[in-house]
């Protein structure tokens, strides 16, 4: 197991165990380097749970034959469209209402899931964060602006419940964003959307996601919600595989125009 990964492992075996709360006044910022020493006794404490740590991470979830990845310049983040499909439907679980849409970060995604057997360390190397699930409200018309901000921002955030196209030229390009039959998205209708907690406090510069009416966290973090269908694929006898491309339909023009900041994109088309 990789070093780097014990810390997220063990902040989340360790969660209930919260320390003493701190009065104001009394904290003090001390950078983490290599000139702090080990501490014996803290070592100790952490050593049976970090030794049980250790032994399930080579726990194996599932066979992913083909492999999922975030996608190289100008492809489909099919990794992310996995992951957002995941926590729409936990997020349905979890209100037992229907979510329409569901949007996650591509930078949160620090690995690709290599073909072959998945163990329980290949999801703690993809989602090495804490970052919990949250459902909140927003109508048609602020969803369809959470999709342009993140194509803006980074040229699509992965989503599921939508499709995204955009056509014409670099100069005035035409956004049509659709929910993922191919209806159009009624602007003032409310509906359920499942994101991080992460991105509903304003990361990663989706401010419209700050919006989200009746929040509710779910208590779930997005690593044990693809842990969770991981093994259930495993327990089942079947593969993980990747979901189908052409959620986000940009030509290769538009997506340079997208990298190099360059793209006139006109007010989003609701219609297919």
């Amino acid at each position: 197991m990789k070093r780097s990964l014990l810390i997220p492992a063990l902040l989340s075996f360790l969660g209930a165990h919260q320390p003493p709360a701190v009065k104001p006044g009394q904290a003090e910022s001390i950078p983490v380097t290599s000139a702090i020493a080990d501490d014996p006794a803290l070592a100790a404490t952490i050593a049976p749970y970090a030794a049980k740590i250790k032994a399930s991470f080579g726990q194996p979830l599932v066979k992913a034959p083909q492999g999922l990845f975030r996608g190289r310049r100008g492809e489909e983040n099919l990794l992310g469209y996995w992951v957002a499909d995941t926590m729409r439907e936990a997020a349905r679980q979890a209100i037992d209402a229907p979510v329409r849409f569901a949007i996650t970060n591509s930078g949160g995604l620090r690995a690709n899931l290599r073909p072959g057997q998945l163990k329980v360390e290949d999801i703690y190397e993809l989602m090495p964060f804490e970052n919990e699930l949250v459902v909140v409200e927003l109508t048609g018309a602020e969803v369809i602006q959470v999709v342009r901000e993140g194509l803006l921002r980074r040229g699509g955030e992965p989503c599921s419940g939508v499709r995204v196209k955009v056509e014409g030229t670099p100069a005035k390009a035409l956004l049509t964003i659709t929910w993922a039959d191919g209806s159009p998205i009624d602007p003032a209708e409310v509906v359920k959307v499942a994101t991080t907690d992460y991105l509903y406090g304003g990361g990663d510069a989706i401010p419209t996601l700050r919006k989200g009416r009746k929040p509710f966290t779910t208590g779930l973090t997005l690593r044990q919600i693809l842990l969770d269908r991981c093994a259930a694929l495993g327990r089942a006898g079947r593969d993980l595989l990747p979901p189908a491309p052409g959620r986000y339909q940009v030509p290769a023009e538009l997506q340079e125009a997208l990298r190099e900041k360059k793209l006139n994109l006109q007010e989003p088309g609701v219609r297919p």
